[in-house]
């Protein structure tokens, strides 16, 4: 598999006709419509349907298909980044995200960025916790946000606020009677929603690790891959969730109350290369210090724990 046959096979998605993407990427149909199936071959799944009119994509092609965009979506930006660079037309930040800092203060540090190094390409780039660290180490990213603990020595993890936790709960349920701040042992024998699926360790084994300490048990647990999907099921009364306080802004369709316990919480960190001594990194901390000294309505001190940076 290569490039060239993921670009034929996009064309021909959208164009739904083999004749046309051919005319559009100026080659003949016969290599064009051999390239689609060798592709085939070597997945082992048959992608287009060739028979109808306008062809059509099976259930595996519309899977690579929404694939195939994003991985080529990603070598373009490679290519435009690396050739600015090259041409000393500005530098480049990669920065890996967690969805549920989103909530938080990276909108705002991103913006912070852009005033303050405005010759600065940044790109964001969303990637799971323990995905980050090896973006990290291969250059991927040049930092990090995540909520994972980790002890990669090659990786420096600066915790910049502890976030405390709520419960997601249908507007129905007998959770959502109330309020105030609630035990994390009114879990006990709730049908519960965590993300990511995976990869793991991850948030979820936070919160699964905070009931196991209390003793908690649910009824049953369902893992899910993201924050948005989690809360979905809990409006669909599907069970209840955990989140970080500042993703109650998420759904309005769903009630929320604070965990009352102190080690409910989940860490909000920041990654970077042990060794990297980028003026970039060193602004992005003295933002963050600039921010939280602002006070601003997302960063709510009643709901989060600040350690000094």
């Amino acid at each position: 598999m290569d490039l060239r046959q993921l670009r034929y096979f996009v064309a021909v998605a959208r164009e739904r006709n083999f004749t046309r993407a051919a005319q559009m990427l100026h080659i003949a149909q016969p290599p064009l419509s051999r390239q689609i199936q060798l592709l085939e071959e070597e997945l082992g799944v048959t992608l287009i349907v060739r028979k109808s009119r306008p062809v059509r994509l099976t259930d595996a092609g519309r899977v690579f298909y929404e694939q195939a965009l994003q991985v080529l979506g990603r070598v373009d930006q490679m290519r435009d980044a690396t050739r600015r660079v090259g041409l000393n037309q500005n530098s480049v930040l990669s920065i890996g995200f967690v969805a549920s800092t989103l909530y938080g203060g990276l909108p705002s540090l991103v913006r912070k960025l852009r005033q303050h190094a405005p010759e600065l390409d940044i790109q964001l780039l969303e990637l799971f916790s323990m995905q980050q660290i090896a973006a990290l180490k291969e250059g991927r990213i040049d930092i990090g946000f995540g909520r994972v603990r980790h002890r990669d020595p090659n990786v420096i993890g600066t915790v910049l606020r502890e976030e405390r936790l709520v419960i997601a709960a249908p507007q129905a349920a007998r959770l959502a009677q109330d309020s105030g701040p609630v035990s994390i042992r009114r879990l006990e024998g709730e049908r519960l929603i965590v993300y990511p699926k995976e990869p793991r360790p991850s948030y979820a084994d936070q919160v699964l690790n905070l009931l196991n300490n209390h003793e908690v048990r649910p009824a049953d647990v369902q893992e899910v891959r993201e924050i948005q999907t989690a809360l979905g099921l809990v409006a669909a009364e599907a069970g209840v969730c955990v989140i970080p306080a500042s993703a109650r802004q998420t759904r309005s369709d769903v009630h929320y109350r604070l965990i009352e316990e102190k080690d409910a919480t989940s860490p909000v960190i920041l990654n970077h290369r042990v060794g990297d001594n980028s003026a970039h990194i060193d602004l992005v901390k003295r933002l963050i210090r600039e921010m939280y000294a602002e006070n601003p309505p997302w960063l709510d001190f009643a709901n989060n724990f600040l350690p000094k940076l």
